[in-house]
């Protein structure tokens, strides 16, 4: 990776004068657009800027998800206590869903749902919530009398079928 780094000022029309350290990040073979990174704390090393950068980059993925396949941004509650209950509680099942899919994985009982632009290495969140739904509705539904009729062979499959689809 090629990088240059240097200081600069941040301006925009009515703001104050800002000073940044800004990283520039270029693959020597051509691969991909040139990433420019900046950070208000002109002391601080290039490399830990980068570093900073992809760590944030986690919590920006894992906020996506979240307001994805949880709902967070979407509430329909009208007070701002309300939402400030609820979102909390959203990121709390998003982490619950991600340590149970992680245990499943480990274990390997966290299939991977093929799709048709890639080969997936990793489990994405939308597999784990499949998994996991699967896990607490095969525990919670066996045995009932309407799927106790079903066949066992084609209970795991529609139990999979309905986690991937809810």
């Amino acid at each position: 990776m090629l990088m240059a780094t240097g200081t600069a000022i941040w301006y925009h029309k009515g703001k104050p004068l800002v000073p940044i350290r800004w990283v520039l990040l270029k693959d020597p073979e051509g691969n991909g657009e040139p990433a420019a990174l900046l950070c208000t704390d002109l002391e601080m090393e290039p490399t830990n800027i980068i570093d900073s950068f992809i760590r944030r980059w986690t919590i920006e993925v894992t906020f996506q998800e979240v307001r994805t396949h949880m709902g967070v941004e979407t509430q329909r509650q009208c007070s701002d206590k309300a939402i400030a209950r609820t979102t909390p509680c959203l990121l709390a099942a998003f982490s619950i869903t991600a340590l149970w899919a992680d245990k499943l994985q480990r274990s390997n009982r966290l299939p991977l749902e093929p799709t048709a632009w890639y080969q997936k290495k990793l489990p994405t969140f939308s597999d784990a919530l499949a998994a996991v739904r699967s896990q607490i509705w095969n525990k919670n539904i066996l045995g009932t009398s309407v799927i106790a009729q079903i066949s066992s062979q084609w209970l795991p499959f529609l139990i999979g079928r309905l986690a991937r689809a809810a």
